[in-house]
């Protein structure tokens, strides 16, 4: 008489976990190919069943083997030295024109505050400045009077 309350159907499976014909159907989808990898992989794939057969880590997993060599082929090279191959650093006057334009470029990317903004913040931070100082004062003075008591 005493049902789960998560077997909506009444089959015994609740909704939330697959039932184990279900994980076999998944496992199944997961791999079109016939493939089915290595046991650990047909075990993962049976424990995450409740996963879409198209999810992007499942197909991660099925691409995982057949990824082309030539997209490692920059991996695990060292950093090339900066050697005689390096551009010519330039004068003192382009490099300074160069640095200046960037400056410019880079503050023109600003989203620069309006005066109402500027007069809120401006007050924000003065009113945390004078609540520190009283703050800080406050205990100075109180553990200036408790070391004149402790110490006479």
């Amino acid at each position: 008489m005493s049902k789960d309350h998560d077997d909506v159907d009444g089959t015994g499976s609740s909704p939330l976990t697959p039932s184990p014909e279900d994980a076999e159907r998944t496992v199944e989808a997961a791999e079109p190919d016939g493939d089915t990898g290595t046991t650990g992989d047909r075990e993962t794939a049976a424990v995450g069943a409740g996963v879409a057969a198209g999810s992007a880590r499942a197909a991660a997993r099925r691409s995982a083997g057949s990824a082309p060599a030539e997209a490692d082929e920059g991996k695990g090279a060292p950093t090339q030295r900066r050697g005689s191959e390096a551009p010519a650093r330039g004068n003192i006057f382009a490099r300074l024109a160069r640095f200046l334009r960037e400056v410019v470029a880079e503050l023109r990317k600003v989203i620069w505050p309006n005066r109402n903004q500027m007069v809120t913040y401006t007050i924000v931070v003065i009113v945390f400045v004078v609540f520190m100082v009283t703050l800080v004062a406050l205990l100075d003075l109180l553990f200036a009077k408790g070391v004149l008591g402790v110490f006479g």
